[in-house]
């Protein structure tokens, strides 16, 4: 590695079979080149160290934590880490997930840009990586516990000042190698996408706690240091209208508890299954006075003023005296109370907050317990099936006694365990001559792209942002975000749309366009190491995270244009790797026929993105020089984004 700066110039590789650990220098310049950082400079590890037979689980699969060259640094929200892994979920697929938090920098801190796992451990540990140093620990006295009493516990036992120690931990979920297994870290944080808490389980790897005090390298301190501070100056530019407001303005300081019930009003809140959009209106507002009531404390990650995570201390009802821990969006609510109808703020906020100390995923686990309760509801199943527990909508102790058996692999539960491809079998398996027939409604009634968990707001009347989730090259996820949701995205010729605004037939031709401008620059800032917060919506951004990055590293003639060619490189990149894995065209049609109806109600009702689908992902395909028939990148593109030696 020749390069000056934005680099700590090594990743730590982690042997836990032969508890063996080491210092690799990074690759090259040129692969640092072009592939930068977090997801891409991930994926470029999992290449490396992988073979299209191999399983997530196996002993020598990797599970890669990578930092980009602005996690640490002053830019705005530089937070963020990457993991990397084969997904769980989606077989075929790399498995990418984002995290914030604490966690990256003081990795960076403790002189590291990233950590290369493999192996499997005979007992449980956790690894420590202290300023420089690092070390296999112990872990049998922390296994069971949830995620926040893991890190609680772990800072404890390293000592000193708790706050200069990050801890990235799994739950009872990742330990019992759940569908949905998360990664936590830092309370309101964690990664989720491809289930790497499931790989850390099966590693039997409880956690990695980190801490440091190295100073990160700047090869251009004053360039570095003017486009950083032109870039925080635009984030919070007070905005000429409300479509032209940048999300870190909208989120800030908790703006979530501010904003939510926009999106019941809009249609967009994740309820009952998506079979009533109206019911978001009383689940947005619900919350919204309640938190209006409640204690709400803003929790920043690194170098964030967006500060969009917050704790909640209730202080009155029920649950008065509960602090609950939540991240910016309101997803992961929405996932664990509202898809099963929870409308009381508190019981939603309390189930949430069991979902992240558990260390599930709500997108993953949320969707298959509300399949059963939307069978519960219409009489598909019976509390004969599910061993007595009533799945009437709202019941948020049903949700969580589900969510318990399934982690325990017992009763009812354990069907659902078989996660969103599988569940919907192992219900109806013994039903006799109506098994097959009450398989395929299961099958109907879950919400999945890919066998996976959708980032769960209701998008079906939005068609960019749906697209984004069908055609995302490792699973569902935010990797091409699309161009109707919420917010304008100037960079990449994002309309002006008032938000909640229904999609048009006339716009349907449009949305392959958005979710490739959109995935280019969104897996550029997955490959940064700063939050995508800090980067929605603001003019000119593009250019500022080239010259921030260039000017962190010392590759003067970094540039905008370059800056979205990494962008889809990794793009390209992730469908590259599906491919040798077994990825068909047919896989990108492997959606639940529940996101293909129309919403019943809203200002989405009546809208489908079904008849249009085909065409859009072959306009898709064209614009990414991907082959029609097959879904496989083209060797003249794989030549322009210098990927033909991965091929």
């Amino acid at each position: 590695m020749a390069v000056s700066g934005g680099f700590m110039g090594k990743i730590l590789s982690v042997d836990l079979s032969r508890r063996a650990i080491s210092d690799e220098a990074l690759p090259s310049e040129e692969v640092l080149r072009k592939f930068v950082g977090g997801a891409g400079l991930g994926l470029y590890y999992l290449w490396r160290h992988t073979s299209p037979d191999m399983q997530p689980t196996d002993e020598r699969a990797p599970l890669i934590f990578m930092t980009g060259p602005l996690t640490g640094t002053s830019a705005p929200s530089a937070a963020n880490f990457t993991t990397v892994c084969l997904n769980f979920d989606v077989p075929y697929a790399a498995g990418v997930g984002h995290s914030h938090g604490f966690w990256g920098a003081y990795l960076k801190f403790a002189g590291y840009d990233g950590i290369l796992v493999t192996g499997k451990s005979t007992s449980p540990v956790y690894l420590l990586v202290d300023d420089g140093r690092a070390e296999i620990r112990d872990a049998d006295r922390f296994w069971g516990q949830d995620t926040r009493e893991t890190e609680r516990l772990i800072k404890r036992e390293i000592g000193g000042d708790p706050d200069k120690i990050s801890v990235a931990s799994i739950g009872p979920a990742g330990e019992a190698i759940l569908h949905g297994g998360m990664v936590k870290n830092d309370r309101n944080h964690g990664a989720s996408k491809g289930s790497p808490g499931a790989i850390m389980g099966s590693k039997k790897l409880k956690a990695i706690a980190v801490r440091g005090t190295k100073r990160l390298p700047i090869a251009r301190p004053e360039p570095f240091w003017q486009a950083t501070e032109e870039w925080d100056r635009k984030l919070f530019a007070p905005p000429t209208s409300h479509e032209k407001m940048t999300t870190a303005i909208a989120l800030k300081d908790a703006g979530q508890t501010r904003l939510y019930s926009m999106f019941g009003q809009a249609g967009w809140a994740a309820v009952r299954n998506l079979t009533d959009p109206e019911k978001g209106i009383p689940f947005t507002a619900n919350y919204i006075e309640a938190l209006s009531r409640w204690e709400v404390t803003p929790k920043a990650s690194y170098n964030c003023k967006i500060a969009c995570a917050y704790n909640v201390k209730i202080t009155d009802g029920p649950f008065a005296g509960y602090t609950v821990s939540l991240c910016g969006g309101g997803e992961n609510m929405e996932g664990a109370a509202g898809m099963i109808g929870v409308e009381d703020a508190g019981a939603t906020l309390v189930l949430t907050d069991f979902y992240d100390g558990m260390g599930v995923d709500s997108a993953n686990a949320g969707p298959v317990v509300a399949m059963a309760f939307e069978a519960y509801t219409r009489g598909l199943i019976t509390a004969e099936d599910t061993g007595g527990l009533e799945l009437q909508w709202g019941n948020y102790e049903a949700g969580m006694q589900l969510v318990k058996q399934m982690i325990a692999h017992e009763g009812f539960g354990a069907k659902l365990a078989e996660g969103l491809g599988k569940a919907a079998q192992a219900i109806a398996k013994g039903k006799g001559v109506l098994a097959d027939e009450l398989a395929q409604e299961l099958a109907r009634m879950t919400v999945h792209v890919k066998k996976a968990g959708v980032n769960l707001h209701d998008f079906r009347a939005e068609w960019g942002t749906l697209l984004g989730q069908i055609v995302s090259p490792a699973g569902p996820g935010w990797h091409a975000p699309g161009a109707d949701f919420l917010l304008h995205e100037p960079d990449v010729g994002y309309p002006d749309r008032p938000p909640g605004t229904a999609v048009t037939i006339e716009e349907a031709k449009g949305k392959a366009l958005e979710v490739r401008r959109t995935q280019r620059k969104k897996l550029w800032d997955d490959s940064t190491g700063v939050c995508w917060f800090a980067t929605l919506n603001v003019a000119g951004v593009v250019e500022l995270t080239a010259r921030a990055v260039g000017t962190a590293v010392g590759w003067d003639d970094f540039d905008a244009e370059e800056a979205l060619q990494v962008g889809e490189r990794v793009a390209t990149f992730m469908r590259l790797i599906a491919v040798k894995r077994g990825f068909t065209k047919q896989h990108d049609f492997d959606i639940s026929p529940r996101l293909l109806e129309p919403p019943a109600n809203g200002p989405g009702a009546g809208k489908s993105i079904a008849p249009y689908l085909e065409a859009m992902v072959d306009e898709y395909y064209r614009l990414m020089d991907f082959d029609l028939e097959t879904g496989q990148p083209n060797p003249a593109s794989l030549a322009r984004l210098g990927l033909a030696e991965y091929a």
